[in-house]
């Protein structure tokens, strides 16, 4: 994979010719799980149709052990995918279906849990800091049964550039200035960007129109246009505007996801940890767990 890699010239530039603005800016809601982890619950439900195909961001960042140290003891999912993305510690996630693995900083473990899987994600750690983001992508109706898969990437793995005027982009997911990020899927076709931009750099990125997207900053400042979204703040961005992508400029050197998908356009039922499309559905999740179906089966990535 690429680290630190200059764009070559025909990269350098890619043509935004209306960027798109910011539609709302809003903090996250301070709140905990039932294991005490600590957390900024940035995207929750009330967003969760503007922002489709994305269902939640939470953003955890802690120095003190009491914080994060219970971390997240084995609970159910089904209907979603999770993406957990590290910028300090280390975690070990382990799940019914089989699959474990370890990522450190920088690392992503990015899960589908399809028809269902009870998992666990635990730090590997009991000091220092531990800072990360977890995002939870829809699955369309047609693979919400499908079988739960896994994927763990380290830092290394991770395909990043630098654009001429000295950004730094990680790609995750999806393509950014002619990058192919680490994980791609076909019919959300999920951006996943963490940007570092230098006071008074710019950074253009070209969008599909028909595209959800927001950032969250959680350094330093950037603008928008006339908008300027500060450290915690979550920009929802404008959409169905005719613009073809967004202008950013460090205006405190910054970091920040830059996240954007395709719309399912279909109905979000969530009940806790299950997100399908029916109520019907949700009673059958929780009854399969009930009865300890999401244990059985370990099929293993598609």
């Amino acid at each position: 994979m690429m680290m630190n890699t200059p764009l070559g010239p025909s990269q350098r530039f890619p043509t935004v010719r209306r960027s798109r603005t910011v539609e709302w800016l809003t903090f996250g809601e301070q709140t905990s799980d039932e294991s005490g982890v600590r957390l900024t619950r940035v995207i929750g439900k009330g967003l969760q149709n503007r922002l489709d195909p994305f269902l939640m961001l939470d953003a955890f960042r802690s120095n003190w052990p009491e914080d994060y140290v219970a971390g997240f003891p084995d609970h159910p999912h089904r209907g979603f995918e999770s993406i957990t993305y590290l910028i300090a510690g280390r975690m070990r996630h382990r799940d019914s279906a089989g699959h474990e693995g370890v990522v450190e900083s920088g690392g992503i473990q990015w899960m589908s849990a399809g028809r269902g899987v009870v998992h666990s994600e635990l730090p590997q750690q009991e000091k220092g800091t531990m800072e990360g983001f977890q995002l939870w992508l829809n699955l369309p109706a047609r693979d919400k049964m499908s079988a739960p898969w896994y994927l763990d990437l380290q830092r290394n793995e991770i395909p990043v550039f630098v654009t001429a005027g000295g950004a730094t982009v990680r790609v995750i997911a999806g393509t950014s200035h002619g990058v192919t990020g680490a994980v791609q899927r076909p019919v959300t076709a999920p951006l996943f960007l963490d940007l570092s931009l230098p006071a008074g750099c710019n950074l253009d990125q070209p969008l599909p129109p028909e595209h959800n997207a927001f950032l969250y900053v959680y350094r330093g400042s950037l603008a928008v246009g006339e908008h300027i979204a500060s450290e915690g703040q979550l920009a929802i961005l404008s959409g169905s505007d005719g613009s073809d992508g967004v202008d950013l400029k460090g205006v405190i050197a910054a970091r920040a996801l830059l996240v954007a998908g395709r719309p399912l356009g279909e109905p979000v039922i969530q009940h806790g940890p299950f997100v399908m499309n029916t109520e019907q559905e949700i009673a059958e999740a929780i009854r399969d767990f009930r009865e300890g179906r999401l244990l059985a089966g370990r099929d293993g990535a598609d």
